[in-house]
């Protein structure tokens, strides 16, 4: 009994010893020299390998060669600044410093950048210093590249385009705001600012020009301002974003900020009021694909910009040999203005009308070929003038009756009411916007409307969550209009590397179906042939 135990744990031991054998170990040194190839060790279908294949930036040498000067160290290579630039954005990352850690850490982008894994990267200032170094045309001109590419592949209709805008949040704080002041009390505002500065430190850098810090608006806007501060004060203290015991309305008009004069405050329905951007954009509506981006003024109207916006991207289609014939928008773009450029641009329009429009005065009939308004009592309203309307500056024509016209009218005092003459006014651009809401109100219209939501809006969505625009990581107008067009890039490049490995993939399934197709029929073939050969084989016997 003793044996047969003594021989169990023998067996036992000699397993467990047996287990460590088997078991595996892994002991590190570092090696001094290794044999190792970047390009080997980044697979074929990998997203950067196929995204170098693609992208060309060759020219970008030859083309910002008169940006750098003759002395000092060297610069970083422009092909190598974009790549980067693209690689934050499809990483979704708007920091430059944690954009150069990141790039280190990943074969693949290196593999794009070409770089090796010995190579150091380029600081992350040089980086911020080269996106102000390079003017904005360079960036348009990349833009174009990319964009030329996604047409090449059949990505881009081009006769309908939709436009839309978006807020970006802006590289400045609303607690960095200042008032602004009257031109005559400017200087002395500015002395008393210098005289109260703490002499131990620096002051705090204003990058606002003189007609920025001056109070623009008239007596009767800063009124408008004045009462909604004291409105804002007693019901709007619990608005996010604002102070219970500082609670102030606070107004383009009235205040500007000093580290980042171009933006803007403006504010979304539900949001506290921020210091932004506007992101004009057009989307073509056939794969989405981003034909204009640009930065506008967060205080403007949508309907400001069309035309702007539209000239633009009717010069970027045609550089494409693309011929644009239809624009989707929505609401907040619409006007009789730019209901008239659009038709002058043979541009057919889908933009509904705003709320506010109405057609004429109830009650009346519109008479072409007189140009008059005619009553209910027959009393004909004929046209007298054209002017411009002082608030909004906006264009209308003015049709009035003389007294003598209605004294007799048995409904004057109900229609006229206090006044002793009827005056009519009405927009200039009434034929217009009749033929622009006939248009939303058709069949096609309602189609239109329903291509807009599910082509912009998605793309917006798109750019501001996962492709590094949900903040301008710089100052300035124009390199906001930078960061824009970097994004949009990323996005037209994801787009297009998805469009031709599914068209890749098409391509593969129909060659696939066409020869199983083939060895189908030649099976049949070849199965008859053998049922001919046995009865000609049984008649003969």
């Amino acid at each position: 009994m003793c044996v047969d135990k003594g021989k169990k744990n023998i067996f036992l031991g000699f397993k467990k010893e047996l287990s460590l054998v088997m078991q595996g170990k892994k002991d590190y040194q570092e090696k001094i020299f290794v044999d190792f190839q970047l390009s080997n060790h980044v697979p074929k279908d990998n997203f950067y390998r196929r995204l170098k294949a693609v992208l060309n930036l060759e020219y970008l040498c030859k083309r910002t060669l008169g940006y750098y000067g003759k002395c000092g160290q060297k610069r970083i290579d422009p092909k190598v600044f974009f790549k980067m630039c693209l690689v934050g954005y499809l990483e979704n990352i708007i920091s430059d410093r944690k954009l150069v850690e990141h790039c280190s850490m990943r074969l693949d982008i290196l593999y794009f950048l070409d770089y090796d894994i010995d190579e150091p990267l380029p600081w992350h200032s040089t980086v911020s210093r080269t996106r102000v170094l390079f003017p904005t045309e360079v960036f348009e001109e990349v833009f174009s590249e990319v964009l030329g590419l996604c047409v090449a592949a059949g990505m881009v209709s081009g006769h309908t385009q939709a436009i839309d805008a978006a807020p970006v949040k802006a590289n400045a704080s609303m607690e960095s705001l200042e008032l602004k002041v009257p031109a005559d009390e400017l200087e002395e505002y500015l002395q008393k600012v210098r005289y109260q500065s703490s002499p131990d430190r620096k002051p705090k850098q204003n990058k606002a020009s003189k007609e920025q810090r001056t109070v623009t608006a008239n007596d009767q806007q800063l009124k408008g301002v004045k009462s909604r501060n004291k409105k804002w004060k007693i019901e709007q203290d619990q608005r996010p974003g604002a102070g219970r015991d500082q609670s102030k309305y606070t107004s383009n008009k009235t205040h500007y900020s000093p580290t980042d004069p171009d933006a803007r405050i403006s504010v979304k329905p539900g949001k506290s009021r921020k210091l932004n951007y506007t992101a004009q954009m057009g989307v073509d509506i056939a794969e989405h694909v981003i034909t204009h981006i640009e930065a506008d003024y967060a205080n403007k109207k949508d309907n400001q910009s069309l035309q702007q916006v539209t000239k633009r991207l009717k010069k970027q289609l045609n550089n494409q040999g693309l011929l644009w014939r239809n624009l989707l928008a929505d609401t907040g773009y619409s006007s009789g203005e730019n209901y008239a450029f659009l038709e002058r641009e043979n541009i057919k329009s889908y933009i509904p009308p705003h709320g506010t429009y109405k057609g004429g005065p109830e009650g009346f009939s519109y008479n072409k070929e007189n140009d008059s308004w005619v009553c209910v009592q027959g009393k004909e309203i004929p046209f007298t003038k054209v002017y411009y309307e002082k608030k909004n500056n906006t264009k209308k024509k003015e049709y009035r009756a003389r007294k003598h016209v209605c004294i007799d009218c048995p409904i004057r005092s109900k229609c006229l009411k206090s006044a002793q003459e009827k005056r009519i006014t009405i927009t200039y651009y009434k034929e217009e916007y009749d033929r622009g809401i006939a248009r939303v109100k058709s069949k096609r219209g309602r189609y239109m409307k329903s291509k807009r939501q599910s082509t912009v809006e998605p793309v917006f969505g798109t750019l501001t969550q996962f492709m590094g625009l949900r903040k301008v990581n710089t100052k300035g107008i124009k390199n906001a209009n930078k960061i824009m067009m970097m994004s949009a890039m990323a996005y037209n490049l994801k787009k297009l590397l998805k469009f031709t490995k599914n068209r890749v993939e098409t391509a593969v399934k129909e060659q696939r179906n066409t020869c199983a197709t083939i060895l189908s029929a030649i099976r049949a073939v070849l199965k008859q042939l053998e049922l001919r050969n046995l009865s000609v084989k049984y008649s003969f016997s």
